[in-house]
């Protein structure tokens, strides 16, 4: 019972999360009225930030949904083979599913909307990008996760602003998207979700990135731990 209700609020979380990114853009620019400048880009910035507060409080309320593939896979590396398959096998499908259903929701609604992240560069650069901001990412929510457990704020709001930051840099050069579900969502609607550059640069980068930081993460960070329970052990 307990996973079918993850996978069904994966499947939720990634279609509210596709629409929320849809109707920030809709309410800086359309609405408000803002372009490019500053001032809009600092108010979608900041509800960018809110929603990510949003979304990190119904992953707590459903005890583990999530809407990013990414972060799913990161935690199913350390856990049981079992789990592992039952995340690849059934909550990755459903955060697609969710995300494909989003977005075409979205076109048909808001035609003007756009096309989604693309690809603006050759597609070694691009896997390269995608990877290093998956790294980046992935590397600093197991540092929040093991320095500060219990702090929703600080975590969220370190993770957020890393985040948003992260995505700047590589929204010129891929979309700066880290997560392989909304823009299978997107490339799902211009038809080009089998191409070998969607493939490699959105999918199969940033679960090698990942798979990299969490090992890498392991490799630095746990024989400190185990160096402190035996210094421990000894003084005792």
């Amino acid at each position: 019972m307990a996973g079918i209700r993850l996978i069904l609020w994966d499947f939720i979380m990634s279609f509210m999360w596709v629409w929320s990114g849809a109707l920030i853009k809709i309410f800086v620019y359309k609405i408000l009225g803002f372009g490019f400048e500053p001032r809009g880009e600092i108010i979608k910035g900041t509800l960018s930030i809110l929603s990510m507060f949003f979304f990190a409080w119904l992953g707590k309320i459903s005890r583990g949904g999530s809407y990013n593939p990414l972060t799913v896979l990161s935690g199913a590396i350390s856990g049981s083979f079992s789990g592992f398959l039952f995340i690849v096998g059934a909550r990755i499908p459903a955060q697609v599913i969710g995300s494909i259903t989003g977005v075409r929701l979205i076109i048909d609604t808001f035609p003007e909307i756009g096309h989604g992240p693309r690809l603006n560069v050759d597609i070694h650069q691009g896997a390269l990008t995608e990877g290093l901001l998956t790294f980046t990412i992935v590397t600093i929510s197991l540092g929040l996760a093991r320095n500060n457990p219990s702090s929703f704020f600080m975590k969220t709001w370190i993770s957020s602003v890393s985040k948003l930051a992260l995505h700047i840099l590589g929204s010129d050069l891929t979309g700066g998207c880290m997560n392989p579900a909304s823009v299978m969502g997107w490339a799902y609607a211009r038809g080009d979700h089998i191409t070998k550059e969607h493939i490699l640069v959105y999918w199969l980068a940033p679960i090698e990135a990942t798979l990299l930081g969490v090992w890498t993460f392991r490799l630095l960070v746990q024989p400190r731990k185990e160096e402190k329970v035996t210094k421990e052990s000894k003084s005792e």
